[in-house]
Order: structure tokens, then sequence, then C-alpha cells
């Protein structure tokens, strides 16, 4: 493959990577929408939501950070993951049995302490930079 194919193929990843993300973006917003409207209609909020708008929240701020620092964007996914995690053990917490409750929390667990060490690996490799 020589350097102008190369080039050519880079480009067209990247266009279309940018309109995937763009897309993301739009049915993130499109999801904010629906639960903003749905939340108005049933005149109540619970803690669900709120935790299913910083699901909504974190992906665009994923988007954001792919930008901006494409090193910092791979942990983003692991912040998700924990806050999908807490949402599920408060919405099924009551009937769920308890051993369920601990390996999610287990998995929180890991889970963090993946992006910690992944933040510290990123820090690193900023300052060898």
């Amino acid at each position: 493959m020589d350097s102008s194919e190369k080039k050519l193929a880079l480009g067209l990843f990247q266009i279309i990577e940018r309109i995937l993300l763009f897309l993301v973006v739009l049915m993130t917003l499109g999801g904010v929408a629906f639960e903003l409207h749905s939340l108005y209609v049933a005149q109540s909020i619970n803690l669900a939501d709120i935790l299913l708008m910083f699901l909504y929240l974190e992906v665009i701020g994923m988007v954001a950070v792919f930008y901006s620092d494409r090193r910092s964007a791979s942990v983003f996914p692991i912040y998700i993951a924990i806050t999908a995690l807490a949402r599920l053990i408060i919405l099924q917490g009551k009937d769920m049995a308890p051993e369920n409750i601990l390996y999610e929390a287990i998995a929180i667990l890991i889970l963090a302490i993946a992006a910690f060490v992944m933040t510290r690996l990123n820090q690193v490799r900023k300052y060898d930079d």
C-alpha cells in the first residue's frame, strides 16, 4: 500500500468516525429529550431517572473527550459501566438476591480499580511525551 492510498483510507475512516460520533451524540440527545418528556408526563423524578441522565451525560462527555484527548477517552466507557451497574443495583435492589448485589458491587470495584490504573497510565504517558 503506497502513501497516498494509506492517506485516502485513513481520511475515509476519519470521516466515517466523525459521522458515527455525531450520530451517537444526536441519538443521546434524543434519548435525553424522550426521558425529559416522560418525566414531565409522569410529574415525578426518582434516583433511577437521575442516574439515567448521568449515563447520557457520560456518553456526550466521552465523545467530547475523544476529540480533545483520545488517550483519556478509553476510561469513559468504564465510568459508563460503573454508572449503569449502580443504576441496576438501585432499580433491582429490593428484588435481587443478595449475592447478585454483592457480585455487582465487586464488578463496580474492579471497574473502579481499572479506571484508576488506566488514568494513572495515561498520566505517565503524558509526562513521557
